[in-house]
């Protein structure tokens, strides 16, 4: 298991770098692997506004003082959620039942409530998470639009650009369902942008697990791997070759998995550790994920905490 040792300067070194990051995008026309934008969004960002470097910094600082002193939230944590539906045909229109389907995964997967949490590997057992965080659907809005596809630059969150745009952000969590487009999947923003864009984007292709969700992806694992990014998990490999997901009890990943691969799968990185393939912060398959660690939860926790990038949300 790897361990966090992060310098103020290792920190900084950590987000400017970001633009040299890159995704893993598979192909618009038949999607094989996961494609999630968080980090190709957050280098745009980052590009746009130097500012949110320092920002992120001083929540990344912030977080490990959280964990190490243990001021960490207490008592329940519930996210109130607003949809926001952008569709050009009947199929990406979705319906309340996919959308509320959506809802119950992201419950069952932050509370260990999960029908596949007892798959977790007897190796990884001791370090598997109930996350403790609720969600509550609590309104849906819907336009129709020209658009095939929205791409990542945010303009489904923008009105005047036939988007919608999110609703009291500050205590609500946001999730946009549109067609995204590239074979992106989905995006989420991190903790410390703005306000007028934070939030989750979900392609209408994969949310939720029924309706038209496609299936690798058709179990709304999508939502759950981009709500760990919006409460500021990494994916578990660092994105870079044997990179830090900034989380103490995960194994080093030498790169991102797809599919479901069998199990053990070593890691090529020192120590050639056993990867957590299914860990919601991997690429793979929605049927091969299905844990958090603890220290993802206390990671996610510590934004919450009273002087955390989402205090707000608390009850």
């Amino acid at each position: 298991m790897k361990k966090i040792l992060l310098s103020a300067v290792a920190l900084l070194m950590l987000f400017s770098c970001q633009n040299d990051t890159t995704e893993i995008t598979p192909s618009a026309d038949a999607i094989a692997k996961r494609g999630c934008a968080s980090q190709e969004v957050l280098a745009a960002q980052m590009k746009a506004d130097p500012s949110l470097a320092l920002r992120m910094n001083e929540i990344e600082a912030f977080t490990q003082k959280s964990m190490l002193t243990g001021r960490l939230v207490n008592g329940k944590i519930e996210i109130p959620v607003v949809v926001n539906v952008l569709y050009r045909t009947t199929a990406e229109n979705i319906s309340l039942a996919q959308i509320q389907s959506q809802i119950d995964v992201l419950n069952k997967d932050f509370n260990a409530a999960n029908s596949d949490f007892n798959q977790v590997p007897s190796l990884f057992a001791g370090v598997k998470a109930n996350v403790e965080i609720s969600f509550v659907l609590e309104a849906i809005y819907r336009k129709a639009t020209t658009k095939t596809s929205w791409g990542t630059n945010d303009a489904m969150k923008i009105a005047s650009q036939g988007g919608i745009a999110p609703t009291t952000p500050t205590t609500r969590m946001n999730l946009w369902a549109c067609t995204i487009g590239g074979g992106i999947l989905g995006y989420a923003q991190f903790p410390g942008g703005s306000s007028s864009t934070d939030g989750v984007v979900i392609d209408s292709k994969y949310l939720g697990n029924t309706g038209t969700a496609v299936y690798p992806f058709n179990l709304g694992r999508t939502a759950t791997h981009e709500v760990g990014h919006w409460m500021n998990l990494r994916h578990i490999w660092g994105d870079a070759t044997c990179g830090s997901d900034l989380v103490s009890d995960t194994p080093t990943h030498n790169a991102a998995n797809s599919g479901v691969p069998a199990y053990p799968h070593y890691s090529t990185c020192s120590g050639n550790p056993v990867e957590m393939t299914m860990n919601y912060m991997d690429y793979t398959d929605d049927r091969g994920m299905y844990m958090f660690s603890n220290g993802q939860k206390s990671r996610m926790a510590a934004v919450f905490v009273s002087g955390g990038s989402r205090a707000s949300f608390r009850l």
